[in-house]
Order: structure tokens, then C-alpha cells, then sequence
């Protein structure tokens, strides 16, 4: 039997990078020079977690032979050549790194250290003897550590019939002080076994849109293949991880060992070294999206909030609570799955709910588009009014009068603009929405992104077997009935409101590169349409959202700050089932208001049997983010639209 164990230790001081030399790897942004390296990717062991490693295809190794580098060659004799037996075994690669817009690390890999159990050579050990030597050795390794370690006869039996040259992990995945400790004090026949682990340096930021990864496979315990790999590689499950699985993934090395008819190692050599993954560059800022996750968490049970940059639609932000850490994934499985909060769920981009009276601002446009009104047309906005048969209600219990375009946006009157979207009719809103990107998918690069649903005349006819009649338009003209959207596409089209009419494609990964910043794809800036709005109703669209905020009749003062101003739009709706019939708060918009550099949405799940309203829940929310992204910005500071009142509660029955 062939049961030396001095493969790994060798084969991963030539494929691991030395601690004294780390290849760096810099993430360069697409049209910006290289400075200085952006983060090591070298393994590093101190009381903060280890950095990415790296294996870099021109590394040099030792000589062939042993730890030392010496050659250790077999002699030329025909009995050794006859009898000699070679292994080619598969090195696996570091995976790439997935990083925010700035090559901050979001997910990298980092070298983890198993403690391993090394079989003696010679000669071979009967069952009862196996046993005794590795229950003396777990025994040596429960005092090393100080903690349990366990693993079965039936395992350990197994592995030295079948792969007694390889070591045996017997604990997995040391601390760095454990590994410090087995390094200086470890017995001859415990030594540690490196191997990649998936790491994600921020925990659970950003979680559900990285996803995760398992192992392709389990640790093979037959006996010793040609080309098996020393141990399963990562592959990507859920986010960015599984859409740039190809690309992160590197490409194995190559280790070629051959024994002598002793079962002594005669010569060991990297014939290839592995190659790193590519690494998958984001628009994602790492500060906009801890800032925003911990205000959601504070602010909402379940929910979720997007920033997009509104100057060319990149996604800087993009939130949903509950969460998850990747890191821990695989041990909480279960417990997530059962949650009924559903933290697997990425709300931001996969849930669609009634945007409410945040739809009334694509209303408006259509309304003005079409010449169905004007801007200076008033109607009335009595507390009721009788549609068909039915009597369609106000969110206030008062007359607010007559009001103009500008006016009804910023108190958002809910019979002004039944009216109105009764008289501009179906075709035209339906035109605008899906204009502005409602409807379809945003494109960005993650599995199961929900489309959501603009109703059509086709979709009424095949769903209700007729066509939209005045009191479907009156539900379709603050934002309840069919109609779905999602927060991503909200913020898109808040952002094309907000720059003049640019509804720009989605944008989450800027490029991948090589880890030597070879540029293998770039995702480029691309605009998906120009919406072509007249500047003038442009103009009253961004009035009216300002005043949502800062006049008194508006419906979101929460969201007044000092620091800068907000255009902002709330809105809430009824959703679900009638029986567990939740409402859906939202506050959109844009921000700073005359020159918006962000665009947002956010939405709040409320509790079934809960009162919620996008003014009251999601307005402080986006107010606290803003406060702190605009906290140290001079040119941000309101000057032309200072918050001139203090925030009135709003009335318990609302679409607002």
C-alpha cells in the first residue's frame, strides 16, 4: 500500500502563494488608469478574516522532489521503472472576486486550513491497528485544538483502504489561532491541508444579490483517480455567484506525483498551475448599500429599497429585508427556508406589488402627452365620486376644490385623477407605462427577475372577458387593480423623470477582467429609450414631487431634510389575497430635485391587518439615507426650495 502522506503539503507550497511575495490583483474600472493595487488577494491569517488568494499562471515553484526544493528523483534502475506508479492530479483554482464599483470585495476566496491525519508507509496497518493509531492521533489533535473532534471508524477504515497516500481531514476549516497552534506545536502526524473556502468579507451585505455557492461534488473517498481534483471546487448557486459562474471560475493546475515500488514519493511537480477565476466588477457602491440596508432594517420588517445612479440607470444600491449571510448559508438553510418572512426572497428585484399613487406621476404625463388635459385644466377633487355603479373614495374626508395638474400631484387627490384617467382612457397610460419601463424586465444579470404587469386591452379581454371599463380605469389611474411593479423598476423610471427623459437600461455589473485587469466583457452605459416629454409638463412633473415633499398640503414632509432637497412621490396599495390583504407603502423619486444624482424606491410589506402608508413609513426611511449620503456635500445644500413645515400625520384611510 501507497500511504505517504507528503503530496499536499508540498503541492500547496508550489500552488499557494508565498506570504512573503502576493501577487496583487487591481480592479480597473473601464476608461480609468491603474493606480494602486485595490485590495491583495494573497491569504493573509490575523485576528480579521484572510483575504483572497491568488495562483498565478507564471508562479515559480521549488524544484520538484521536496519541501525543500532538492531533487529527489527515482533511480534508473528497470525494477523501479516497472514498478512505479504516477498520479496526475487536478489543482482547483481560486475562484474570482466579485466586487463593488470601487474593486472593494464583496466576495472573494480565501485559504482555509484543514487539520489533517497522515497515515504511516509502512508496512501495512491491520483494521485493528488503523484504528488505534487514528484514535490516538484525534486524541492528540481534541488536546491541540481544545474541542471535539470526531470522525467514525467506518470513515477512517475507508480512507486508508482507498486513498491512505492523501491525507484525512479530520477537522475543517481551523481559526487562525488553531492554526498557529498546530503549526507550532502539531505532532508528526497531524498537519495541516489547505483548501479554498468561499468568503464574503462583509457578511450579509448585499447577500441576496451576490447569492452563494456549494461544491460541485463531495469529497471523494474511493480509491485514487488519474485527474481527480484534490478537492471540490465552488460553483455558484443563486446571484452574480451563479450568473458568472463560467467566468469566475479559474482553471485547475496540474500535480504529477510518482512512487517508488516502495511507496515512497519519487519525484512531485506542477506541470500547470492553476489559473484564478475572473473577477465580476459591480456598479454596486459598498457604503450607499450599508447605508441603505441599515436604514431599511431599522425601518421596515420586510421591504426594500433601490438607488440607481439617475445619470445613466447603474444600480448603486439595491436592498431587501430579510436577508441572509452567505457566509453562513449552508448551516442555516433550513431555518431560512421555514422563515414566513421569507428572507431567501430578493424583494427589490423579484417581488412586484401595486405601485398605488406612485403611478399617478406616469398618469399625469400621459394625460398631458396625449392632449386629454392641459396644465392649466382644473378639476374637481370632491371626497367621492359615483363611477358606474359604484362610489370610488378620496383619501381625505374633505373637498380640496379645484385643482390643477401641480395641485393634485402634491396632494394626490385620488377623484382628481379618476376623472382624468378616465378621459385620457386606456391606450395612453398603457403606452406610458410600458414607455417607461413598467411591464417588462430591467435586464440586469440575476435568475427569476420578476417582470411585473402593465394590463392591456388583451390582458383584460383574456382575464375578465371584456375591456377596461371607467371603473377599471379609475383603479388603473392611482395605481391598483392588475398593475405590478417592481422597486427596481420604479427607481429606473423615477431616474428618467428626474434627468429630463432618459430611460436608461438597468446597469449592475460595469465589466469581468482577469486578475491580471484583462478586460474579457464590459457592460456599457446604454439608453433604452428617450422619452421625448414635452419640457414644460417635464417641469410640472418635477414641481408637483417637489412639493410633495416641501408644501404643507403634501404628503411626504417626513421626508424633508435640510441637507438637500427631495422630488419625491408616495403612494400605498392593497395586495395579496383578500383574506391576508396587506398594503404596500412606497415613497419614489429623486434627489437632489434640480440635479438629481440618485433616483430611488422604496417599498414597505405592511402586516396584514396593519394601516401603512408610503408618507409615514417609507419617507423617514429614504430621509435618514439621504441625510447621511448628502451629510458632507456642499453643493447638495437646499437653496431654492427650503423645507418651510412640519409634517402633519396623515389620515388613517389613504392611498398616500
Amino acid at each position: 500500500m501507497i500511504s505517504r502522506y507528503s503530496i499536499l503539503p508540498l503541492c500547496f507550497g508550489l500552488c499557494l502563494p508565498s506570504l512573503a511575495q502576493d501577487p496583487v490583483t487591481t480592479v480597473q474600472p473601464i476608461g480609468e488608469p491603474s493606480a494602486t493595487p485595490a485590495y491583495p488577494i494573497a491569504p493573509e491569517f490575523s485576528a480579521a478574516p484572510a483575504t483572497a488568494p491568488a495562483a498565478t499562471p507564471d508562479m515559480a515553484a521549488p524544484s520538484p522532489g521536496s519541501s525543500d526544493g532538492t531533487s529527489n528523483t527515482m533511480a534508473p534502475s528497470w525494477e523501479t521503472q516497472k514498478q512505479a506508479r504516477t498520479y496526475l492530479l487536478q489543482i482547483p483554482a481560486p475562484r474570482g472576486q466579485i466586487t463593488d464599483r470601487q474593486g472593494r470585495p464583496l466576495a472573494q476566496t480565501r485559504v482555509s486550513f484543514n487539520l489533517a491525519l497522515n497515515f504511516p508507509t509502512s508496512p501495512p496497518m491491520s483494521d485493528p491497528e488503523t484504528l488505534a493509531f487514528a484514535h490516538e492521533q484525534i486524541a492528540l489533535a481534541r488536546t491541540l485544538l481544545d474541542k471535539e473532534v470526531a470522525v467514525s471508524d467506518g470513515a477512517i477504515l475507508k480512507h486508508y483502504h482507498n486513498r491512505g497516500l492523501l491525507p484525512m481531514d479530520i477537522s475543517m476549516d481551523l481559526l487562525p489561532m488553531e492554526v498557529q497552534t498546530v503549526k507550532q506545536r502539531a505532532p508528526e502526524r497531524l498537519s495541516l491541508h489547505p483548501t479554498y473556502q468561499r468568503f464574503y468579507p462583509n457578511g450579509a451585505l448585499a447577500g441576496q444579490i451576490l447569492g452563494y455557492t456549494g461544491r460541485n461534488g463531495r469529497q471523494a473517498d474511493g480509491p485514487v483517480q488519474n485527474n481527480e481534483t484534490l478537492w471540490p471546487v465552488a460553483e455558484g448557486r443563486e446571484g452574480l455567484e451563479r450568473t458568472f459562474d463560467l467566468q469566475l471560475t479559474g482553471r485547475n493546475g496540474q500535480l504529477n506525483v510518482a512512487f517508488d515500488a516502495t511507496g515512497q514519493k519519487a519525484s512531485e511537480k506542477i506541470v500547470i498551475p492553476p489559473q484564478p477565476g475572473a473577477n465580476v466588477i459591480t456598479t454596486l457602491d459598498e457604503d450607499v448599500q450599508r447605508i441603505t440596508e441599515e436604514a431599511l432594517e431599522k425601518g421596515a420588517k420586510r421591504g426594500a429599497i433601490v438607488l440607481v445612479d439617475a445619470t445613466n440607470g447603474d444600480v448603486v444600491a439595491m436592498a431587501s429585508t430579510p436577508g441572509y449571510n452567505p457566509n453562513t448559508f449552508a448551516a442555516s438553510y433550513k431555518v431560512l427556508e421555514a422563515d414566513p418572512a421569507i428572507p431567501l426572497l430578493p424583494r427589490a428585484y423579484r417581488s412586484a406589488y401595486p405601485p398605488g399613487s406612485t403611478f399617478k406621476v406616469p398618469v399625469g404625463i400621459a394625460a398631458l402627452e396625449s392632449g386629454a388635459i392641459k396644465l392649466t385644466d382644473e378639476f374637481s377633487g370632491p371626497p367621492s365620486i359615483e363611477i358606474g355603479r359604484l362610489v370610488f373614495h378620496n383619501w381625505k374626508k374633505s373637498d380640496a376644490g379645484m385643482l390643477d395638474f401641480v395641485d393634485a400631484l402634491t396632494q394626490s387627490c385620488d377623484t382628481w385623477f379618476y376623472q382624468v384617467g378616465i378621459k385620457t382612457g386606456a391606450a395612453p397610460i398603457i403606452e406610458w407605462a410600458q414607455k417607461m419601463g413598467f411591464g417588462a424586465k430591467t435586464g440586469i444579470p440575476l435568475e427569476s427577475e420578476a417582470e411585473g404587469r402593465v394590463p392591456t386591452e388583451a390582458y383584460m379581454q383574456k382575464v375578465y372577458g371584456r375591456k377596461f371599463l371607467d371603473g377599471d380605469l379609475a383603479n388603473f389611474s392611482i395605481g391598483q387593480g392588475d398593475l405590478l411593479v417592481t422597486p427596481l423598476q420604479m427607481a429606473e423610471a423615477m431616474a428618467a423623470v428626474g434627468n429630463g427623459g432618459t430611460l436608461y437600461r438597468a446597469r449592475l455589473v460595469q465589466q469581468v477582467q482577469t486578475y491580471n485587469n484583462q478586460i474579457v466583457t464590459a457592460y456599457d452605459v446604454m439608453a433604452k429609450e428617450d422619452l421625448g416629454i414635452d419640457p414644460k409638463i417635464l417641469a410640472a412633473v418635477k414641481k408637483g414631487m417637489i412639493a410633495v415633499v416641501s408644501n404643507p398640503s403634501g404628503t411626504a414632509g417626513k421626508a424633508a431634510i435640510d441637507e438637500v432637497q427631495i422630488a419625491g412621490k408616495t403612494g400605498t396599495a392593497q395586495w395579496g389575497p383578500k383574506a391576508h390583504q396587506r398594503d404596500a407603502a412606497w415613497f419614489v423619486g429623486f434627489v437632489p430635485a434640480d440635479k438629481p444624482k440618485y433616483a430611488f424606491a422604496a417599498v414597505y410589506e405592511g402586516e396584514v391587518g396593519e394601516s401603512t402608508h408610503g408618507g409615514t413609513y417609507c419617507a423617514p426611511i429614504i430621509a435618514k439615507i439621504m441625510r447621511q449620503l448628502f451629510k458632507e456635500d456642499p453643493k447638495a445644500k437646499k437653496t431654492s426650495h427650503p423645507r418651510h413645515r412640519t409634517p402633519t400625520p396623515e389620515p388613517a384611510e389613504t392611498n398616500d
